[in-house]
C-alpha cells in the first residue's frame, strides 16, 4: 500500500486479470493513450486506513516544512510542463495553449498554497464583555479535518486536483482523491509528482476507481470532509448521502453576461468569443447566456457571429486550433440534442449547429426563450444564446431566472449598474467588463443555488478543510 497510488497494486480480492481498467482514448483521433488499472473498493478502504492513521502527523507538520513542500511540488510542475500539456492534449482533447494555461495555473495554485501554509492563524478574543468572563483571555486555532476524500471532474484534471491537494497539504490533512475517469493520466504524473517532492507517507493517496468501488469515500465514517467538483446531479446526491461529512461542491452554471448601452462592444465580442468557445465550452463558468441591451444587439450580433464562425476548429495538438472536440462523442450528441430542440421551439441558428463526430462545431442561437434547456440548464459544449433586453431590471431578472448561479459577466462603465448587479444578481460573483470565465485562481470561487456550497481558492479552501478550535483561558 503506496501513500500515492499511480497505479493500483494488485489486492487479496482482485488478481490483476480480473481488476477493472480504465482505457484513456484520444478524444480527437480515438486512438488509446494508456490503460489505468483501477483500485478495488478493499484499496480504497486501505487508503482511507492510511490516511486516517497518518493524520496527527501530517496535522504536526510545521508550518515552514508545508510552505516548503509545497514548494517542491510547484517546482515539480514546472519542470514537467511540457509533459503535462502533452498529456492533457492527449486524453482530454485540450487545445494547446489552454492545456499550456492550465498547467502554469497549477503551478500558481502549489505556490500560492506555499505562501498560505505560513499564514494560518486565529484570533485572541475578550472575555470580560460579560462579567463572569472577567479576568480570562479566549484563543482560537484552526485545525485540519482528516481525512478528506476529493473527487474531480475532466474538464480541469490538473487544476482542480491542484484546487483539492493544495490547500489539503497547506493546511495539514490528509486526503484520498478519485480523478476522473475519461482523462486521469495528468492527475496520476502530479501524484507522481508529489511523491518525488516527498510528501510523507499517507498524506495523499490517488485512487482512480470506479464509481461503485468510491462508495467507501462517501460512506466511510471517517471521512470528516468531501469536496466534490462536477454535476450538480450528483453534488447534491453526494450531499444527502453523506451526513456524517462536512461536504464542499463546485457544480455547474448556466453563466450569463450582460452586454450594457455603453458597453465597448470590440472588447466585449472579443471576451465573448473566448468565454463561450475555450475548451469546447466544457467549463461551469463558460458564457452560455448572452444578454445585449436592444440598441446594440443587432451590431453585436453580427460582430460575435463573424468572431464565432472565424473560429479555427480541429487537431488540439495544433497550435492554431481554437475549439477541439468535446470530451467524447456521446457528450457531442447530447449538445447537438439541445440546439436541434431548441430550433424546433423557435429558436435560430446564426453560426455552427452541427457536429463531426465528437466537433460540435461552434453555434450561436438567436430568438431562444428561458424555457429551452439551451438556456435554463448546462449545455457543457460549443454553444452560446444571445437575446435582447430593454432595462438593467429585465437583464438581472432574466439572469437571475435560473437554478444555477456560478458567475456573470457585466461589460459597462455605469458604476450603478456595476453596483446594481452585484446587489440583485444571484451569483457567487460578479465580473465586470470581462466575461463570467474570468478567474484568478488564489480568489474565492463557488456559486449559490444548484451551483454548489462552500468557496474554493487556497485560502477559502483551508478554512472549508480546517474546522475552528477556542481554547479558554482563566
Amino acid at each position: 500500500m503506496t501513500h500515492l497510488r499511480v497505479s493500483p497494486t494488485p489486492g487479496a480480492d482482485a488478481p490483476p486479470s480480473d481488476r477493472a481498467t480504465l482505457s484513456i482514448r484520444n478524444p480527437w483521433t480515438g486512438a488509446v493513450v494508456g490503460e489505468v488499472p483501477c483500485a478495488t473498493r478493499s484499496e480504497v478502504v486501505a487508503a482511507i486506513d492510511a490516511a486516517t492513521a497518518a493524520a496527527p502527523a501530517a496535522a504536526a507538520l510545521p508550518s515552514h516544512a508545508r510552505a516548503a513542500l509545497l514548494g517542491r511540488i510547484a517546482d515539480g510542475v514546472e519542470r514537467d510542463r511540457e509533459a503535462l500539456v502533452e498529456l492533457l492534449v492527449a486524453e482530454s482533447g485540450k487545445p494547446r495553449r489552454i492545456a499550456a494555461s492550465e498547467v502554469d495555473r497549477t503551478v500558481f495554485v502549489f505556490r500560492q498554497a506555499s505562501e498560505e501554509a505560513t499564514r494560518i492563524g486565529g484570533e485572541v478574543l475578550p472575555m470580560d464583555l460579560a462579567p463572569h468572563g472577567e479576568g480570562r483571555l479566549a484563543l482560537t486555532r484552526r485545525f485540519p479535518m482528516a481525512p478528506i476524500a476529493a473527487i474531480t471532474p475532466f474538464n480541469f484534471p490538473l487544476l482542480l486536483a491542484a484546487h483539492k491537494l493544495a490547500p489539503a497539504i497547506a493546511c495539514g490533512a490528509t486526503v484520498v482523491l478519485k480523478p476522473p475517469p475519461q482523462d486521469p493520466l495528468s492527475t496520476l504524473k502530479l501524484a507522481e509528482i508529489l511523491a518525488e517532492a516527498g510528501v510523507p507517507d499517507g498524506m495523499v493517496a490517488v485512487v482512480p476507481c470506479t464509481t461503485e468501488d468510491a462508495a467507501p469515500l462517501l460512506d466511510d465514517p471517517r471521512i470528516r470532509m468531501i469536496s466534490f467538483t462536477g454535476s450538480a446531479q450528483v453534488g447534491w446526491m453526494i450531499r444527502s448521502r453523506a451526513r456524517h461529512a462536512r461536504v464542499a461542491l463546485e457544480l455547474g452554471g448556466n453563466a450569463a453576461v450582460i452586454i450594457g448601452p455603453d458597453a465597448d462592444l470590440e472588447h466585449a465580442v472579443a471576451r465573448c468569443v473566448q468565454g463561450g468557445y475555450a475548451y469546447a465550452g466544457q467549463s461551469c463558468i463558460s458564457t452560455q447566456r448572452i444578454l445585449v441591451h436592444a440598441a446594440r444587439h443587432a451590431e453585436f450580433v453580427e460582430r460575435f457571429t463573424e468572431g464565432v464562425a472565424g473560429l479555427r476548429c480541429g487537431d488540439p495538438a495544433d497550435p492554431a486550433t481554437d475549439v477541439g472536440p468535446l470530451i467524447d462523442e456521446a457528450s457531442a450528441v447530447r449538445a447537438i440534442g439541445r440546439i436541434e430542440e431548441a430550433v424546433a421551439a423557435g429558436a435560430r441558428v446564426a453560426t455552427g449547429g452541427r457536429r463531426e463526430g465528437a466537433m460540435v462545431l461552434p453555434t450561436v442561437l438567436l430568438d431562444t426563450t428561458s424555457a429551452m434547456r439551451v438556456n435554463c440548464e448546462e449545455v457543457f459544449a460549443p454553444v452560446t444564446t444571445v437575446r435582447a433586453f430593454g432595462t438593467l431590471e429585465e437583464a438581472l431578472g432574466i439572469v437571475n431566472d435560473s437554478a444555477f448561479g456560478l458567475q456573470m459577466g457585466l461589460f459597462t462603465n455605469d458604476l450603478r449598474w456595476v453596483m446594481t448587479a452585484f446587489e440583485r444578481a444571484d451569483v457567487g460573483a460578479v465580473v465586470v467588463n470581462d466575461v463570467a470565465g474570468f478567474r484568478v485562481d488564489h480568489l474565492p470561487y463557488g456559486g449559490v443555488k444548484q451551483s454548489g456550497l462552500g468557496r474554493e481558492g487556497v485560502r477559502s479552501a483551508i478554512e472549508g478543510m480546517t474546522e475552528l478550535r477556542m481554547l479558554m483561558l482563566g
